[in-house]
């Protein structure tokens, strides 16, 4: 049986069962911001929950039976955690009707009993791209994005028109650990710090990453170079498990997976779950920047200006690069 929290007085308690891409729990990055969601739940809403985890390579099937498992075992509240699960949200969701699910990162399934949780990543990249040109001192500045696929090429987009809007002049290099279908990109250390590397030795001294639990090797790289690395998703500066190398963190993009899991674990206890795409962005804190550390407190006062600007509708950020 899956770790269960108390249910709330008496009434049975919501059951949740939460489907993670690869990496899972423990990745520092986006799969851990979808947990803090789920614990946040379990803390103030009494749920109980049971998850799982996808495997490097592994076929389209073994996503669809992960979360047909799930629901077996009566966990009917489903959050899928990436685009990559949409098949198999699309297929499993026609033959659950009663089964409501929370597809993270995608509008790939549609349906009555489908919420699709969407996010600005270009928006709060914009804000660490504009971080980046204004700590550099070379004039180079670094992306590296997991795999090369429209989701990261957002990241890449804004991260690039934020470092040019401050520095018209500034060299963005760029890279992508894999091509799909192989998404390993999102989980090797080795390919992150050797993309690094490559960037460091170019004469970068910022590297912002895209690529999930590859970005540890992005840090390690900073970290051995003397030079500086953005995060993603989750505060990775305040990550325990990345203490060693969070003096080289400047900021961190912010992707609150965590308001958009415990968000839909709300309304579906207070029964005002509605179907479609839900989009986070700088508007409604969805995404944003980190300042743990104290490294952006000298540049925060233009940053929030840029932020105010977007929100405002005065800056459009673009969605490709």
């Amino acid at each position: 049986p899956a770790a269960t929290s108390g249910s709330t007085g008496g009434a049975a308690a919501i059951k949740v069962g939460m489907a993670y891409d690869v990496g899972g729990r423990g990745d520092q990055s986006f799969n851990d911001a979808a947990a803090a969601g789920l614990d946040k739940a379990a803390k103030e809403l009494g749920i109980s929950s049971k998850e799982a985890s996808a495997a490097n390579g592994e076929a389209e099937s073994a996503r669809e039976e992960r979360l047909q498992q799930l629901i077996d075992a009566g966990y009917t509240n489903i959050v899928a955690v990436g685009f990559a699960y949409a098949d198999s949200v699309k297929k499993v969701a026609a033959t659950n009707k009663n089964v409501k699910f929370a597809l993270v990162d995608s509008t790939g399934a549609q349906g009555a009993n489908i919420e699709n949780i969407t996010f600005a990543e270009h928006e709060g990249s914009f804000l660490v791209g504009a971080a980046a040109a204004l700590k550099s001192k070379t004039g180079k500045i670094g992306f590296v994005g997991g795999v090369e696929m429209d989701l990261i090429k957002k990241f890449e987009a804004g991260y690039t028109a934020g470092a040019k809007a401050v520095n018209p002049n500034i060299k963005v290099s760029v890279k992508y650990l894999t091509q799909p279908p192989d998404m390993s990109g999102f989980g090797s250390v080795d390919k992150g710090k050797l993309a690094a590397e490559g960037m460091y030795q170019d004469g970068a001294d910022v590297v912002y990453h895209a690529a999930g639990g590859s970005g540890g090797g992005v840090f390690t790289a900073a970290k051995a170079a003397g030079k500086w690395a953005i995060g993603v998703d989750s505060d990775q500066a305040a990550s325990p498990s990345l203490a060693s190398v969070k003096d080289v963190i400047i900021t961190s993009m912010l992707k609150k997976v965590d308001v958009g899991v415990y968000d839909f674990i709300k309304s579906v206890k207070d029964g005002t779950f509605k179907s479609g795409e839900k989009v986070f962005n700088l508007k409604s804190n969805g995404v944003g920047y980190s300042t743990t550390g104290g490294q952006v407190d000298d540049i925060k006062a233009k940053l929030d200006d840029l932020k105010q600007q977007i929100v405002d509708g005065k800056i459009t950020v673009p969605t490709k690069p």
